[in-house]
């Protein structure tokens, strides 16, 4: 049974066993993380695009743990070159791994390594995360696009993570309109709060979401699938 723990902003981790994985682990610069970095220890490390609160401690922790990071070709190529390892993907390509499978999705963002953002690292994506029979859909940072629709036909989502600060990506009316299309039986917000310029209060969204159960986690709290 895969265990989901959210630690603010964007960043979550799965866990089943002895498979451990994070995503988007922003954490030494997140306000709003109940961890320190020096205390992950993951397997892999999943990367949705090359923006700094999404990168984040990710070449830290994958070189102290041996973890290997999985993201597109261009992302996955430049954290290889400070010494990780790392399994290079693209849209619409999935692959086997010993936890489960990983498929990637478009996402409507940008995305750029570095101070000013000016390294390119490839488009933006989404993970599609198959684990102890789970369907886990990490959309990272995104808008609203039609294609979540066939998304969630094509896959039958047990948990949906998606973003509803709004600014940078979808907001609640946008949010709500894409657990309509993706059906998933159970959606959690996130990409909120971390910054003032993304304030939002979930029990909004919650109230006004049909179809499938809103579960707010506060960053360090869980949810067993």
């Amino acid at each position: 049974m895969p265990e989901v723990r959210f630690l603010g902003h964007s960043c979550v981790t799965i866990t089943e066993g002895e498979h451990k994985l994070i995503i988007d682990p922003f954490i030494s610069d997140n306000p709003k993380a109940p961890v320190k970095a020096d205390e992950i220890d993951v397997n892999y490390i999943l990367l949705t695009h090359g923006h700094g609160d999404h990168v984040g401690d990710a070449i830290a922790i994958a070189i102290r743990t041996g973890a290997t990071v999985i993201a597109n070709f261009e992302l996955a190529s430049l954290v290889a070159s400070e010494g990780v390892v790392m399994h290079p993907m693209h849209i619409g390509g999935g692959h086997d791994f010993p936890f489960g499978r990983v498929k990637l999705t478009i996402a409507h963002h940008g995305g750029g390594y570095g101070p000013d953002a000016s390294r390119y690292t490839g488009p933006p994506v989404g993970f599609l995360v198959t684990i102890g029979g789970k369907v886990i859909y990490h959309p990272g940072d995104t808008g609203l696009f039609l294609d979540m629709k066939l998304i969630g036909e094509m896959n039958k989502i047990d948990l949906a993570f998606l973003p509803i600060g709004d600014n940078f990506t979808m907001g609640l009316d946008d949010a709500v309109k894409a657990v309509e299309f993706l059906q998933p039986k159970k959606v959690i917000p996130f990409h909120y709060d971390t910054w003032d310029l993304i304030a939002e209060n979930p029990a909004k969204f919650a109230d006004r979401v049909q179809g499938a159960e809103v579960i707010i986690l506060k960053p360090g709290e869980s949810l067993k699938l």
